[in-house]
Parts: structure tokens; C-alpha cells; sequence
């Protein structure tokens, strides 16, 4: 069976758990109703099911190739491509005024989820560019945003973030690539990047890179970088692709997964750039971009996870194995059956969490209201991090699903599993998520965390009185979390960054509870979301209290093995 595009999960949850109504409450996003919304998404996830789905397995199996300098597409990338451009579903979300449809993150989110659902590895495409975007228009002076912007929002020409180095990877502020002026308002770019994610492309007209770089007697660290547009050919006085800059892809890297997005070397050797933002602001610029990016790799992660869903069930209701039941089909076994509903379960909560986040960046820039600025921050690492740690698990679960076939190619399973697992790690991998989480997003004394568990508490009150078996668990892990953040909040960072990882999926946990809970609400409290929510509220929520005992345990025992009994024991 192909992917189906999961429209009633969207179409529920943006109206009934998220509150995507509250953006229609705005002046600038008061043009996204209902019909308009749910138009969107069924034209885009026919895209999905039709064009983008069939390309999955060739990305696979026939890697993108450096040839002659130039990178080659997987076979049918450049087609399902220039449907997405066509269609307008790289800009969903990019001002109007540049081409783009001015519509909210959300639905662009919503959008990224189904996409990567279908093909990961093309869906990478957009979203480096969706970043850029973001980037510019945030960033860049009015005559780069007139000259770029328009070409990168219809799709003519993508963008890449070029940030690593070999020696600099999280320790940005570690990077040697220089910039020189060039006395002409130009830049000479020079050094060598890494990780480049769709570094260059055939079926674009140009590929547009930012770089961070540092200029001449700039102070060390990430206070003396600044970020350059570079682009692959230099527009000439018409804005169209001229000369070949001076820049080029060493090689691609061979991977475990998403064989169909380069990931490429690049070296550029006193390339032309023009500066983007202040001198030295260059971090501020690339953040931009990266906190777009994490939340597009939530999607990516949810949107394997649902993939991977998909085809256990599938597999578990055709495989006839031990004649259990009614059916006969290994969906009648108890592990099996735990396994499926765990995966629908997780999906679910993860998907409510990446969406919440979306909406207060959306109600943030529709607003300015300082309250969703904190929450936009707060949530964004959780859904980062706990999405794609949710996608991993349930595309392994879904291999578990599937047996021995699990492990043979032809399925399908192990695709999911090998594509999904670099999204723990790039854009900042998750360790980073959850110490950003205890650390920069806890400078204000835990406000915004509080604030949040509010809500939940006060939810999980009006449903005491229809559903109190799920409401008073809901409420029991939101105060247990309340008083860990209390007790984090006072601690020193080094015992922050020892539990953070499991603050953070304590506080996914109470979250995912909460959606939970709503859906169920929003159900009558006796249909099939509310069977659920029943089962995540009993059987994975209680987790938070083993996660908050992690917590507490700061870094006691931590460093009490030496780094020669490490390698010894």
C-alpha cells in the first residue's frame, strides 16, 4: 500500500488541539480559514502521494552522483521537483511580496511533515531554502532580498547554510574560513565546508550559499563571525546566472541514509560573496536559519514516524503468523499489537508538539506578544529533539514489526530507519537541543515553562469532570514536573547538562499527555482518540517520574570513573 497523506490527523489537531483558530484571529493571518487551510493541505498531500512518494525507493538506491564537477539528481527527483516549485509548496509560508503565499509556518510545517513522509532526502531540498528564506528576508539588505528572494521562493534557484568545518562543528565560533573586501562592496571567500546538505544541484539554475566567515581582525570566537551570500554563478545586471563563481564540490560523503540529498565537501577559493547583515553578525543571521531548520526537522522526524507506522500496519494486518485471534494476522499478538499503538500513540503526541511550536512562532510574528516569543523559544528544541527521537524509535519499532523482513530491503522498513536517524543529529544534535532547554530557555527563571504547565493543569481541571481516570495523571505529572523545574532552576549548569536529555523528554512526555487529553476531550471522550490518549496517559506518560529521578541525580557519579578506567572496565 503507497503513503497516504494523514489530512484527518492534520485537519483534527490544527482544530481542536493546537488552536489553530487563534491565528485566524490575527490581522495577518486572518485569511487562513478552514476551507482555505484544509484545500491546502489535500492538494499538497496528493503531491506527497503522487509525485513525491514514487520517488523515494530510486533516491535510495541510486545515490546522487558528483559528475564532472556538477552533482546529478537521483532519477525522478528533478521531476517531482518541479512539481513542488510549480505548485508554490517551497513558499508556503514566504512574504507575499517577494511571490511567496504569506501563509502561516504551520501550514508549511504541516506540509514539511507529509513531504518528508513521502521522500526525506528530496524534502531536504525545499527546506534548506525554506531556511534561507527566512534568513534574508530577516537579514539581508533590500538589494540582495530584490535579487534573491523571488528566484529562491518560485524554486528557479535553492539555498544551502554553509556552518561546518572540519575542526568546528557545534564550536562554531572555532571556524577559519576568511573573508577578504575586495574595496567594491565584495567579498573574497575562502576555505572549506563540510556537511553541506544539497551543496549543489542540477534541475535548480543556481545554488545559493550562505557561509559564515571571518574577516580580517575580527576577535576570535563567534562574536567575529560574519555570513556572506555566495552564490554558484554570479547573477549578472539582469539578476540571471553568469559567470561560474570561483567555488566547487570536493566530493560527496557516503552515508547511512537519505542517499538521494548530496551531502557535499565544498571549497571555495576566493569566491565572490556580498555580506549579509552587520560585520560580525553573522551568528544572529545563521540562527535564523537554523531555528527555521529545527523545526522543519521536527516535521522530518514525525513525518518518517508516520511513514514507518504506515507500513508496520500494513505488513502486521497481511502476515499471517501464529493463528492468534480472530484474523489469524500477527496484529492479533499482544506485542505486536503494544508496538503499533505505541507508534500511532507517539506520533500523535510528537506531531501535537512540532504543530504547538509552529503556531507560537506564528502567533509571535503575528503579534509580537512577548509571552509567545518565550513560548516559540521554549518549544522549539523539545519539538526538535523529542521529534526526531520519536521518529527514530518508531521506525526501528516498525522494523521490529516486520521480523526478519524488517532487516531485508525490499520492504521498505529499513529505509526509514537509515533516513531518519541523522535527524538527531543535524541542526544541532539533540544533546544540544536539551542543554539549550535547561540553560538559554531557563535565563528567565523557568517563566515560560511555567507558564505552559498553567495550561496544562488548567485543561486537565475542566476535563476532571468527563474524563477523570486520564485528567488526574495529566495533572499529577504536570505538578511533578513543576516542582523538578523549580528544583533545575536553582542548580548549577554543569548538574543542568547532566539531566537534560531527560528533562526533556520528561517535559515531551507531559506534553504528548496533554494533547492526549485534548484530543480525547474534543473525541466525546469515547471514541477511538480517546482509546489513544488512554493508552499514552497509562502506559508511556508514567515515564516522566523515572526521567524527573534522572533529573535530580544531577552529575553525581558522572566523572566518577576517570577516562583510563573508562577505557579499561
Amino acid at each position: 500500500m503507497p503513503f497516504r497523506a494523514p489530512l484527518t490527523d492534520f485537519h483534527f489537531l490544527l482544530e481542536n488541539v493546537v488552536g489553530f483558530g487563534q491565528l485566524r484571529e490575527t490581522d495577518r493571518f486572518a485569511e487562513a480559514t478552514e476551507d482555505m487551510t484544509a484545500a491546502i493541505l489535500t492538494e499538497a498531500g496528493k503531491l506527497c502521494e503522487e509525485v513525491i512518494a514514487p520517488v523515494n525507493r530510486a533516491g535510495d538506491e541510486h545515490h546522487s552522483v558528483l559528475e564532472n564537477g556538477r552533482v546529478r539528481g537521483a532519477p525522478g527527483f528533478a521531476e517531482a521537483f518541479k512539481a513542488i516549485a510549480e505548485g508554490g509548496w517551497v513558499s508556503v509560508s514566504a512574504p507575499v511580496e517577494q511571490g511567496g503565499m504569506g501563509l502561516p509556518l504551520t501550514l508549511q510545517t504541516a506540509i514539511n511533515d507529509m513531504m518528508s513522509s513521502a521522500c526525506l532526502a528530496l524534502q531536504l531540498q525545499p527546506l534548506l531554502t525554506q531556511g534561507q528564506i527566512e534568513a534574508l528576508s530577516a537579514h539581508a539588505s533590500d538589494e540582495i532580498k530584490a535579487l534573491y528572494l523571488p528566484k529562491l521562493i518560485s524554486g528557479e534557484w535553492s539555498g544551502t547554510m554553509n556552518l561546518t568545518e572540519a575542526g568546528a562543528g557545534s564550536d562554531v565560533g572555532a571556524l577559519t574560513t576568511k573573508a577578504e573586501p575586495n574595496g567594491d562592496g565584495t567579498y573574497s571567500i575562502t576555505g572549506q565546508k563540510i556537511f553541506i546538505t544539497w551543496g549543489d544541484c542540477d534541475f535548480v539554475g543556481n545554488v545559493c550559499h550562505l557561509v559564515l566567515a571571518r574577516l580580517p581582525e575580527a576577535q576570535p570566537g563567534t562574536k567575529g563571525i560574519s555570513l556572506f551570500m555566495v552564490p554558484r554563478e554570479l547573477p549578472d545586471d539582469a539578476g540571471n546566472p553568469g559567470l561560474a563563481n570561483s567555488l566547487k564540490v570536493v566530493s560527496i560523503e557516503h552515508k547511512l541514509g537519505i542517499h538521494g540529498s548530496p551531502t557535499c565537501v565544498m571549497e571555495f577559493n576566493a569566491a565572490k560573496g556580498w555580506l549579509v547583515g552587520e560585520e560580525n553578525g553573522g551568528m544572529a543571521a545563521m540562527f535564523t536559519m537554523m531555528n527555521n531548520a529545527r523545526v522543519g526537522v521536527a516535521a522530518q522526524g514525525i513525518g518518517l514516524a508516520e511513514s514507518a507506522t504506515q507500513k508496520a500496519i500494513e505488513y502486521a494486518l497481511d502476515r499471517v503468523q501464529g493463528r492468534v485471534g480472530g484474523t489469524g494476522t500477527i496484529i492479533e499478538h499482544a506485542d505486536v499489537r503494544r508496538m503499533v499503538t505505541t507508534m500511532k500513540a507517539e506520533t500523535f503526541a510528537a506531531r501535537a508538539i512540532s504543530l504547538a511550536n509552529a503556531i507560537a512562532i506564528d502567533m509571535d510574528s503575528a503579534t509580537g506578544d512577548a509571552d509567545w516569543t518565550a513560548r516559540a523559544a521554549l518549544l522549539t528544541p523539545i519539538a526538535k529533539a523529542h521529534g526526531t527521537d520519536i521518529g527514530h524509535e518508531v521506525a526501528q519499532m516498525g522494523m521490529q514489526v516486520h521480523g526478519g523482513m524488517g532487516y531485508v530491503e525490499e520492504t521498505g522498513a529499513a529505509q526509514f530507519a537509515r533516513d531518519v536517524r541523522i535527524t538527531q543529529i543535524y541542526e544541532g544534535t539533540n544533546g544540544i537541543q536539551a542543554m539549550d532547554l535547561v540553560a538559554r530557555k531557563m535565563m528567565d527563571g523557568g517563566a515560560a515553562a511555567y507558564a505552559l504547565l498553567d495550561e496544562v493543569e488548567s485543561f486537565a481541571e475542566t476535563a476532571r469532570s468527563t474524563l477523570p481516570d486520564l485528567a488526574k495523571p495529566v495533572f499529577n505529572a504536570a505538578e511533578n514536573f513543576r516542582e523538578v523545574t523549580e528544583w533545575l532552576v536553582e542548580q548549577e549548569m554543569q548538574d543542568r547538562f547532566a539531566g537534560c536529555v531527560a528533562y526533556l523528554r520528561a517535559f515531551a512526555r507531559v506534553l504528548g499527555a496533554h494533547y492526549h487529553l485534548m484530543a480525547a476531550m474534543a473525541d466525546g471522550g469515547a471514541g477511538p482518540r480517546t482509546k489513544l490518549a488512554a493508552f499514552f496517559i497509562k502506559r508511556l506518560l508514567p515515564e516522566h517520574r523515572t526521567l524527573i529521578e534522572q533529573v535530580r541525580a544531577g552529575a553525581d557519579g558522572l566523572y566518577d570513573l576517570s577516562v583510563e578506567e573508562l577505557e579499561a572496565v
